[in-house]
């Protein structure tokens, strides 16, 4: 799992967060933010599977169309 994917999921479940520095979140006040980790762990991971779902279903979408694997790979690298 990569760090970007905890902390993007970190602000979604903590609306009050504002910023991140390490592990410790802060709200506006600078006051700290406890999160839970296994729930931030949780996010992170479904929300990966979404991208990897949605970017499947697109080229699915662009093969049925007839385009070959080479032209898709072209449109999406």
């Amino acid at each position: 799992m990569i760090i970007i994917d905890l902390i993007s999921a970190i602000y979604k479940l903590n609306p009050t967060v504002v910023t991140i520095r390490g592990d410790i979140a802060y709200d506006a006040d600078g006051n700290e933010v406890a999160y839970d980790l296994a729930a931030v762990t949780a996010q992170a991971e479904a929300d990966a599977q979404v991208a990897i779902d949605t970017k499947a279903s697109a080229l699915a979408k662009l093969a049925a169309l007839g385009l070959t694997q080479d032209e898709v790979k072209a449109l999406v690298g």
